[in-house]
């Protein structure tokens, strides 16, 4: 049985969540660490792509993951195989991690010693969202089965990305989903967005998501 932390965490009584999560980031850089927010839909895979990035990176990096999640502590399970340290997050009912939420997890992760940090936040597209969790850098994964109009239902998840994970493309055959049209709604969105056409479970496109990331943990980190 792998061990880990189970931590209850508590809504922030910080009026400004914006306040926190720039002070986090000053934190982050002081101390030579990058946090990526990783969120997505339940069912998407953000848990095997996770596993398979950790794998990939944990020869350039020490890893820390922060599971979020509203009871359970599944994921958090099966991330500690792979050598990662983990902590599970209880958010206690709340459908998302805000700024002071994330710096409580990175307190009781007590990872000093780690390079990259990843939250894989609770498992929807509208609350997430809302709220900048201090991370450097946001990623979220959209799959296959969703269907190619989710930018067009949940605008705000795709504007505030930097990288948007289009999961589970080893199935394209088999879903009415035009992998062009997607890309381009995101895009008319958030211009800047970073695309990855990915299947986590094939490894097929991985790559080039792991080396977007290892770039910019060493560039932040530098």
């Amino acid at each position: 049985m792998h061990e880990f932390k189970v931590l209850e965490i508590k809504k922030s009584i910080f009026a400004s969540n914006e306040e926190q999560a720039d002070q986090l980031r000053i934190k982050l850089k002081e101390n030579h660490q990058f946090l990526l927010n990783l969120m997505s839909s339940p069912g998407s895979g953000k848990t095997t792509t996770l596993k398979r990035t950790i794998a990939a990176l944990q020869d350039d990096f020490t890893i820390g993951v922060m599971e979020a999640d509203i009871d359970s502590d599944v994921d958090a399970q099966t991330i500690s195989k792979t050598g990662a340290k983990v902590i599970q997050l209880h958010t206690g009912g709340m459908c998302h991690l805000d700024a002071e939420m994330t710096a409580q997890g990175l307190e009781g992760l007590e990872g000093d010693d780690l390079d990259l940090i990843i939250l894989e936040n609770v498992g929807n597209l509208v609350c997430p969202a809302e709220f900048d969790t201090g991370s450097v850098k946001n990623a979220m994964i959209l799959s296959v089965p969703e269907g190619d109009d989710k930018p067009l239902k949940y605008p705000l998840m795709f504007t505030i990305c930097d990288v948007l994970l289009i999961n589970k493309i080893d199935v394209l055959p088999y879903f009415d989903f035009d992998l062009a049209l997607c890309m381009e709604r995101a895009k008319a969105l958030n211009p800047k967005i970073k695309v990855f056409p990915i299947s986590s479970k094939t490894g097929e496109g991985m790559d080039e998501w792991v080396a977007w990331l290892r770039n910019e943990t060493n560039t932040w980190n530098a």
